[in-house]
């Protein structure tokens, strides 16, 4: 920090000293006060205005110059302006997160937090009294809302591989838009008790996310672990014979949906089992032209899952549908096993033409062998 010259020295002095008016005299006669020292007697003697116009031209230069961002947030307020102050204040805290703060400066971000949480809830209650049940128009209306009040986090498609642009950005599909899911649905006591069964056996079930010699291994906290598992039905579109044979009601139940068919690579079908005490923890998947379905099988109390902004409980007997690309959760802090039947269907909105195309591509991804010249 540089040092303080004479003239600015006996400016400290004076404004430690109470001596406001003697302190702001001296500034004015200088040819060029330091501007932090020009808003700082401002605030002390209230003006505001004065306050606001040293920040800025601080900030002018140095945008993300901590001190001016919080002092300028704190002149905002006190200048009745909730929504500007908020603004300066994020962006500090925004800031402090990417760089070093001086100690001296914690207690302004404390400061700060705060402001920004009274003035959220300020700006919640204003605006939800001035548009009434407008949000209860429908969930989408509702889910805007809470948006713009900071309520919830926005979340997207996010695939890992391969994005399909002007899809809809939703987290769930509900049941009754699909015709075969209600007879899926009724096959629950059959299916079960193949579950059970293969239960008994213990045999069948390998960790979900495995290590691969032909990749590096996944940074997954459950990779090779028990803990989260699968019992493979259809792996990469081919028919697992093995367990297809061992579960047929469960094979006659898969050709119900429509399954995402991909050449080389889909559909998936699968037990997943998440045993207690496991979290696995939010992730994206690799495509946004399918939905991941659920259909609960086993559901002990303590499980619970979460896409996007969105938590929902699994129900035995109940499918849950969603958009994996969308950054999503699971875990089971119960004290028994969890399994569910889990299978990939294509997206609704696509045409038969469009996935007929999205098949090709990424079976010719799934194909491309980078060895050949």
């Amino acid at each position: 920090m540089a040092t303080a010259q004479p003239g600015e020295r006996a400016v400290v002095e004076a404004l430690r000293a109470g001596r406001v008016a003697e302190a702001r005299a001296m500034l004015a006669d200088m040819a060029d006060p330091p501007p932090m020292l020009l808003a700082h007697a401002c605030a002390r003697a209230g003006d505001v205005e004065g306050e606001i116009a040293a920040l800025a031209s601080i900030l002018a230069r140095e945008p993300r110059q901590l001190q001016a961002l919080l002092a300028m947030g704190e002149a905002q307020q006190k200048a009745g302006d909730r929504r500007a102050a908020t603004s300066f204040f994020r962006t500090a805290l925004a800031q402090a997160g990417v760089s070093a703060v001086p100690p001296a400066l914690h207690p302004l971000l404390e400061r700060a937090r705060t402001h920004v949480a009274e003035n959220s809830d300020h700006f919640s209650t204003h605006l939800e009294a001035r548009i009434g049940d407008v949000a209860s128009a429908s969930p989408r209306v509702r889910h805007a809302v809470d948006l713009v009040l900071g309520r919830v986090t926005l979340y997207l498609q996010q695939p890992n591989m391969f994005y399909f642009p002007g899809l809809p950005q939703r987290y769930f599909y509900e049941r009754a838009e699909f015709p075969w899911a209600a007879e899926m649905e009724s096959r629950t006591p059959a299916l079960r008790a193949e579950l059970e069964a293969a239960l008994a056996d213990d045999v069948g079930f390998t960790p979900y996310v495995q290590t691969s010699a032909a990749r590096p291994p996944a940074n997954n906290p459950l990779r090779d672990d028990p803990r989260w598992s699968s019992f493979y039905f259809l792996r990469d579109g081919e028919v697992v014979a093995e367990h297809a044979a061992r579960c047929p009601a469960t094979m006659d139940a898969l050709t119900l949906p429509d399954l995402a068919r991909v050449p080389g690579r889909g559909p998936l079908a699968i037990w997943s089992m998440l045993r207690p005490g496991t979290h696995i923890e939010p992730h994206t998947g690799l495509l946004n032209t399918r939905l991941i379905c659920h259909l609960p099988l086993i559901v002990p109390p303590g499980c619970g899952f979460r896409c996007g902004s969105e938590q929902r409980a699994w129900e035995e007997g109940k499918l849950l549908i969603f958009d994996d690309s969308v950054e999503h959760e699971a875990w089971n802090r119960g004290s028994a096993l969890r399994v569910v039947l889990l299978f990939d269907i294509w997206r609704p909105e696509l045409s038969a033409e469009e996935r007929a195309a999205v098949s090709v591509i990424l079976s010719a991804i799934e194909g491309l062998d980078l060895s050949q010249g």
